[in-house]
């Protein structure tokens, strides 16, 4: 009988993840508390863009791959993934009531001598004092009755060159024995293992990683507005400056941050800085430059059409990032919100998200006073908006 792994959660994470250890000789079920979801999968939908429907559906067919949103069947799991969502709270505060349901749901349902891993980026301290604390107390069970470990996701939807595979996995193991079960687990299907002698060093190094982009975003956001000012074109700054071999490395303008890791991550750390009285000013100062990117482009687009009141104005792309489907986090969202409340009528073109916020996506036309391109996907044919002016968001004049 081949092992089965558990694998809470079925996003952008947990299911390339299924997928990956189901490939490698393992059975595996995933649990997700979306029926609708589950349902999919079984059929061999893919809702995940890093995942193709035949390989869904191979791992389907070999008996190696089932979902459902029954936490029973992990009884006969020896390694538990745990790849549920930790947001924000609207107070913009860690939000871990899915990991907390996830842990106590899988305490009442633990076997002995599993190995459970936290994929779920959180705050350092948080799998050590939260998880293993929820888990021993529904589980019943004794710290020496099953093993934790944490190694935080490094996916990057549609990245072509970097995935699972081929990107270093940072592990580490409440004990010597969980780190080197996990390492166990993950060297059948990822090429380099990086061992952390602490679970809170491997937590704050995921932080720290997104805290950087965020950082860099931000200051490249600010450079792009100076260039605008000044009048010369920032993606010809950034291409000269490129060409550095050394100390620098190019980052790119947008409407701001979005997704599941950049916009939160940082405040996570932020929040746990401020917890154990260590400031992160720098954090602090990148994520409010972020917020009012789309404030900005409001007035941007005022300025380039003469007032918004009564126009009509075709926002294209509302996920957070090119050729996804994936809204969370999104800036779009504000934008939207900014450019209405300045008396416009605004619609938005996004095939691959095609509806959102109870709104569907329009077509794309000649039909507008105003074009915000906001997240410019591989498909767009710009053409079709024959004469109307477009606000590049990406920092291109």
């Amino acid at each position: 009988m081949k092992k089965m792994v558990a694998v809470i959660g079925l996003g952008y994470v947990g299911l390339p993840l299924a997928i990956c250890a189901a490939k490698s000789g393992y059975r595996v079920i995933g649990i997700d508390s979306d029926i609708d979801k589950v349902a999919k999968l079984n059929a061999g939908i893919s809702p995940v863009e890093d995942v193709k429907n035949i390989e869904l559906l191979d791992v389907i067919r070999m008996g190696m791959f089932k979902a459902q949103n029954d936490y029973n069947a992990i009884k006969d799991a020896t390694i538990i993934l745990i790849c549920v969502p930790t947001p924000l709270k609207d107070s913009r505060e860690p939000d871990l009531s899915s990991l907390e349901n996830a842990a106590k749901l899988i305490g009442k349902n633990l076997s002995r001598d599993v190995l459970i891993i936290l994929e779920s980026t959180v705050a350092p301290g948080t799998t050590r004092n939260f998880l293993n604390t929820i888990i021993q107390s529904s589980s019943g069970l004794a710290n020496e009755d099953f093993s934790i470990a944490f190694s935080p996701e490094r996916i990057d939807p549609q990245n072509k060159e970097w995935n699972l595979k081929n990107t270093p996995k940072i592990v580490a193991g409440l004990t010597q024995q969980a780190r080197t079960l996990a390492i166990g687990f993950y060297s059948k299907f990822v090429d380099k293992i990086i061992e952390c002698n602490s679970l809170e060093v491997a937590e704050t190094a995921k932080l720290l990683e997104n805290s950087f982009r965020l950082v860099n975003i931000s200051f490249i956001n600010e450079i792009s507005i100076f260039c605008q000012k000044l009048g010369i074109d920032v993606s010809e700054v950034i291409k000269a400056a490129s060409t550095k071999p050394y100390g620098f490395m190019p980052f790119y303008p947008s409407i701001g941050v979005g997704g599941h890791c950049i916009p939160v991550d940082p405040l996570y750390l932020a929040n746990k800085a401020s917890e154990i009285g260590s400031p992160t000013k720098l954090i602090e100062l990148a994520a409010q430059i972020n917020q009012e990117m789309p404030g900005y482009f409001v007035g941007r687009a005022e300025e380039k059409i003469g007032g918004l009141n009564g126009k009509r104005v075709l926002v294209i792309g509302v996920s957070y990032k090119p050729n996804v489907a994936d809204f969370r986090e999104t800036p779009v969202e504000a934008l939207i919100i900014g450019l209405r409340n300045k008396g416009a009528e605004v619609f938005w073109h996004d095939d691959l998200v095609a509806e959102w916020n109870g709104e569907k996506s329009v077509a794309l036309s000649s039909n507008y006073d105003l074009v915000v391109l906001a997240t410019p996907h591989d498909y767009l044919n710009l053409k079709i908006l024959g004469d109307v002016q477009i606000l590049n968001t990406r920092g291109a004049i």
